[in-house]
């Protein structure tokens, strides 16, 4: 049961959730770009890059921390 608390499952969940919100955030930002309103669809793209960005970041530190031995 702790097992599925470990920091390591946490992280990796964290990332996916990540994953999941940029996903839906990019569908949400068709709907006011195909009505005449680029620039909000401009304004959340350049938001997404961040997350984009940090990505190798996020996924790496699960990886890592699944090869340290804590005991």
């Amino acid at each position: 049961m702790a097992s599925e608390y470990s920091l390591t499952d946490v992280l990796e969940r964290t990332y996916q959730n990540q994953l999941a919100l940029k996903a839906a955030a990019r569908k949400l930002t068709l709907w006011p770009e195909q009505r005449v309103a680029s620039d909000v669809g401009e304004n959340v793209r350049g938001a997404l890059e961040a997350p984009g960005e940090n990505a190798g970041h996020i996924k790496q530190g699960p990886a890592r921390l699944s090869g340290l031995n804590f005991l």
